[in-house]
């Protein structure tokens, strides 16, 4: 039920899926081989400095899949409106970044709920890999993510207009791990966020980070207009990745249930936090201790965003994560001492 990563010196990596079948292609590929070191070197210092740059490799990806990806990345963004004059609209992002189905479910599900409340029909960007059921939607990566954030900055009015990304993976202390089967491994850091951000001008964002350590991106990324919301503190896990789950923990509570209600962001953040603080006490967990901040200029503009949030509340879908988690805890053997 915990986040399921070894540190591994390198990176962050998941417990392995279930091979691939022929009779469901929409079966993710799994983790089979070690998170490969992208650093230039074995000193920590040298290590650090590679991992802000937010490093990305491909290895042994067919020259088919990659014109696939080519051609879905490009019809997704094709199809991206252009902003309207004179109305703050949202651009929403949601990205996956790990193969681990769990993470494209909850990614898929999170971009129909962030368009929902922000009104961004036409204007969401989805970036997920097979979930099991479907694989219909350009593959999450760091170079996927950057492509779409460069493409709504050309279409969005920046001093107007504001972008809302929410991203789900595993996590490490340095940064968000890219991972897809065994041919994708990336990290994309705080340092290498910030930097795209500012080099395409996006001042106006909303991120919500899912993973452990997130709380590291609220240091480098806090500004005047921003608002930032994470499933952990930096130095803390966060838990309910495992690869059959609909939901990780902070997806469920953050997504699936504040989110869906006609309440501010700050207001969400709080009640996700109080319902994840329950979950852990519950299960005997060691606090995640999910972070938000939010600026003063991001305080106005949400404001006026959030003048126009559905009236009524969605209803939650999918298996909830808790449950999940309290009948796998329920099905394990009790201990020795216990059994008497």
């Amino acid at each position: 039920m915990a986040a399921v990563c070894a540190w591994s010196g390198a990176a962050c990596f998941a417990a392995p899926l279930h091979a691939q079948t022929a009779a469901n292609p929409n079966q993710p590929p799994p983790h089979t081989a070690p998170f490969p070191n992208l650093s230039t070197g074995e000193d920590r210092k040298v290590a650090e400095a590679s991992m802000a740059l937010g490093p990305q490799m491909q290895r042994g990806m067919s020259v088919a899949d990659m014109l696939e990806q080519r051609a879905r990345l490009d019809a997704a963004l094709g199809a991206l409106q252009p902003q309207r004059r004179g109305t703050l609209d949202a651009y929403v992002v949601t990205v996956a970044l790990d193969s681990d189905p769990v993470f494209a479910r909850e990614a898929r599900e999170a971009g129909l709920v962030l368009e929902r409340r922000y009104g961004a029909k036409g204007r969401t960007l989805v970036l997920a890999g097979p979930d099991g059921a479907r694989d219909d939607r350009p593959h999450g990566s760091i170079r996927s993510l950057i492509l779409g954030l460069a493409r709504i900055a050309e279409l969005m009015d920046r001093n107007e207009d504001a972008l809302v990304l929410y991203t789900t993976s595993h996590g490490a202390p340095f940064g968000l791990t890219y991972h897809y089967g065994d041919t994708g491994y990336g990290i994309l850091s705080p340092a290498r966020l910030k930097s795209v951000l500012e080099e395409l001008g996006i001042e106006r964002r909303v991120l919500i980070v899912s993973a452990c350590y997130s709380g590291i991106f609220i240091p480098e990324l806090a500004s005047l207009d921003s608002a930032i919301v994470t499933a952990a503190a930096g130095n803390r896990t966060s838990f309910g990745c495992e690869a059959d789950n609909d939901w990780t923990f902070y997806g469920d509570a953050m997504i699936n249930r504040a989110l869906r209600k006609p309440q501010s962001l700050a207001e969400a953040a709080q009640e996700a936090n109080r319902t994840i603080a329950g979950w852990e006490a519950n299960l005997r967990l060691f606090a995640s201790l999910p972070q938000f901040s939010i600026g003063d200029g991001a305080k106005a503009w949400l404001a006026e965003l959030e003048a126009s949030l559905p009236a009524t509340a969605g209803e939650p879908v999918g298996r909830s994560t808790f449950e999940a988690a309290k009948a796998k805890l329920a099905s394990q053997p009790a201990p020795p001492a216990a059994r008497r």
